[in-house]
């Protein structure tokens, strides 16, 4: 008799061991997925925050330039205002206006998508707009010889609107290129880079500084 109680009691230990087995295991699998649920939640909200995060400084970086595309529109504007009043007292300048016409149409043609500012298209407008301001500085060094040309009310107008826009352009690239460089060094950052890639944001480019660039070109006569 009691050999059967005692194989009773040794077959409830093993099935209460077993029972505490089987449950240590449920919760070590429900700690587990606790914690990956935790994990992806983690992820989830740095994921939104560094998404909404990277629109509103891609949007900076658009909207400053718009800002600098505006300008240089204002220049090729006034270039070609000039270029009909120097036609007036200079026609026979030929030559050196039909340079100008020919590289502000050139320059006019070079547009940059807000949604592709990459290094090789600043390289492309840096360029066009080079080989304008070097044609305008030819036109502008031959009116010298024009002396009632210096003196016309209008041509002096537009000789100081065109140096103005030239300083707001100068202040309005470097102001591109600080709000280019927060976004550029945000996206870079781990583990912003990680998202940037995931959801497409790329570098954007910079104005680059050219020879003489720290001053805005001098039009006066």
């Amino acid at each position: 008799m009691n050999n059967q109680i005692d194989g009773r009691s040794s077959n409830y230990q093993q099935l209460d061991g077993r029972a505490k087995v089987k449950g240590s295991g449920c919760l070590g699998a429900g700690m587990i997925i606790g914690i990956l649920v935790v994990l992806f939640i983690i992820l989830g909200i740095m994921a939104y925050t560094s998404y909404n995060s990277m629109v509103t400084k891609e949007e900076a970086v658009k909207t400053q330039w718009a800002q600098v595309e505006n300008l240089f529109q204002r220049r090729n504007d006034l270039i070609g205002n000039i270029v009909e009043t120097v036609k007036g007292y200079a026609g026979h300048e030929n030559k050196t206006l039909v340079e100008v016409i020919e590289a502000r149409a050139k320059a006019t043609q070079v547009n940059i998508s807000a949604d592709n500012l990459n290094e090789k298209s600043f390289e492309q407008f840096q360029g066009a707009q080079g080989n304008l301001n070097s044609s305008l500085s030819r036109l502008l060094v031959s009116m010298e010889a024009y002396p009632n040309l210096k003196a016309d009310a209008q041509f002096m107008n537009l000789q100081q609107q065109l140096e103005t826009t030239e300083n707001q352009i100068a202040v309005e690239r470097g102001n591109f290129n600080k709000v280019a460089q927060d976004y550029n060094t945000y996206i870079r950052k781990f583990p912003k880079n990680i998202f940037a890639g995931l959801f497409g944001f790329e570098a954007k480019g910079y104005f680059k500084a050219e020879e003489g660039a720290d001053k805005a070109p001098k039009v006066k006569f």
